[in-house]
C-alpha cells in the first residue's frame, strides 16, 4: 500500500475484512432484490448504490416512464428506510417541504401552543420529484438538508435522521415552466445518473413482467444500522497516491485555466474541492462494492463523467462549436493514466 494509505488509517483488522465481505454480499442482495421490479439499467443500480453507501445525493435524469420513481421507492423498502416522495410545483413553498409551527389546542386545559409539525423532509430518503419545477427560493429549503443534514426554521434547528439522502429526479427534454438549479445546489449531488432508454431485450422483458396478473415485491435486504456502519468503513478504506494524484489532476483539469490543457479553454467555470471529495469517497465506495480492499485508477476514470458534469459549463464558444461536457470530460481523462 502507497505511503498515503498507510499513514492515515488503518485498514487490515479482521473486523475490517469482514465488514467489507459483508457489505460486499449486502450489495449483491439489494441489486437482486431490485431487479425483480427494475429491467436492465445496471449502470443506474450501481451509481444508486454508489450514492447509498457514500452517503450522499443524487441527480436522476431522465425522460418520463423509465422507472425512476419506481427504483428510488424500491430501494427504500430494499434497505427498509422511511420513504417520502415530494412533487415538486410552482406552488410549492419551503415550509411545504421543511414543516411550519400550528396552533394546537390542549383538549383537557383548551390553552393553545404553538407546536412543530414535521414536513416530509423528514424521512431517511427523499425523493424530489421533478425538481426544477419548483422556484429557486423552494429549491434552497433542500440546500441545508443535503449538506448538513438538518433544517432550520424559525430560528430553530432540527436534526433528520440518520441515514439521510436526496435523490432529485429532473426531465431533460422538458423545459418549459421550469427552473434551472443553481450551481451551489447541483454541487451538493454527489452525481448526476442519466437514465436511458433500454435496449429491446430489456424493453421486451419490461413488456412481460409488468402487464401480468402476478405482482412482484421486493422485500429488505439490509437495514440502517448496517449501512451506516458500511458508510463508516468506505471512509477508512485507504487510497494509495497514485489514485489520489489522478483525482486531483482530473478534477483541477476540469476548470478554466493552464491545467486543462486545450480542454482548459473550453471550460467556463468547473468542480470546486466537494468534486474532488466526492470522487474519493466514490472510488472507496465502488472498491467495496466490488470486492476490493484498494481503489484504482479505473475506477477514477469510470466515476469522472457522472460526479464532474453537473458542476461544469462550457464557454458560449465552445457550445457554439457543438462541444459538450462529456466530449470534454473524456479529452480530459485521456491525460490521466
Amino acid at each position: 500500500m502507497d505511503s498515503l494509505g498507510t499513514r492515515t488509517v488503518e485498514f487490515d483488522s479482521a473486523d475490517d475484512i469482514a465488514l467489507a465481505d459483508k457489505m460486499n454480499a449486502g450489495r449483491r442482495e439489494i441489486v437482486s432484490e431490485l431487479k425483480k421490479l427494475i429491467v436492465g439499467q445496471d449502470d443506474v443500480i450501481a451509481q444508486v448504490l454508489l450514492t447509498l453507501f457514500v452517503g450522499g445525493n443524487s441527480l436522476i435524469v431522465g425522460v418520463p416512464g423509465l422507472a425512476k420513481t419506481l427504483l428510488i421507492a424500491t430501494l427504500a423498502k430494499v434497505v427498509d428506510l422511511k420513504f417520502t416522495r415530494i412533487q415538486f410545483t410552482p406552488d410549492l413553498m419551503p415550509s411545504d417541504i421543511t414543516g411550519t409551527d400550528l396552533i394546537q389546542e390542549d383538549p383537557a386545559t383548551g390553552r393553545r401552543s404553538m407546536v412543530f409539525a414535521p414536513g416530509p423532509i423528514f424521512a431517511n430518503i427523499v425523493l424530489a420529484d421533478e425538481i426544477n419545477r419548483t422556484p429557486p427560493k423552494t429549491q434552497s429549503a433542500l440546500l441545508e438538508a443535503m449538506q448538513e443534514h438538518r433544517v432550520t426554521i424559525q430560528g430553530r434547528t432540527y436534526n433528520l435522521e440518520e441515514p439521510f439522502y436526496v435523490f432529485a429526479t429532473q426531465n431533460p427534454i422538458e423545459l418549459e415552466g421550469t427552473y434551472p438549479l443553481p450551481e451551489a445546489q447541483l454541487d451538493r449531488f454527489l452525481m448526476e445518473i442519466d437514465v436511458d432508454y433500454p435496449d429491446r431485450d430489456a424493453e421486451r422483458r419490461i413488456l412481460f413482467e409488468t402487464t401480468g396478473a402476478d405482482e412482484t415485491l421486493a422485500k429488505a435486504a439490509m437495514n440502517s444500522d448496517i449501512l451506516i456502519t458500511a458508510q463508516r468503513l468506505v471512509r477508512r478504506l485507504p487510497v494509495g497516491d497514485s489514485v489520489v494524484e489522478a483525482i486531483l489532476s482530473l478534477v483541477r483539469s476540469a476548470r478554466p485555466g493552464p491545467e486543462g490543457g486545450e480542454a482548459g479553454k473550453l471550460i467556463a467555470w468547473g468542480p470546486g474541492p466537494r468534486a474532488s471529495q466526492s470522487l474519493m469517497l466514490a472510488v472507496r465506495a465502488r472498491a467495496l462494492l466490488d470486492g476490493r480492499l484498494a481503489p484504482s485508477i479505473d475506477d477514477v476514470l469510470d466515476l469522472a463523467e457522472p460526479i464532474l458534469k453537473h458542476r461544469m459549463a462550457l464557454t458560449f464558444s465552445a457550445r457554439a462549436e457543438g462541444r459538450t461536457i462529456p466530449d470534454v470530460i473524456r479529452q480530459l481523462k485521456t491525460r490521466i493514466g
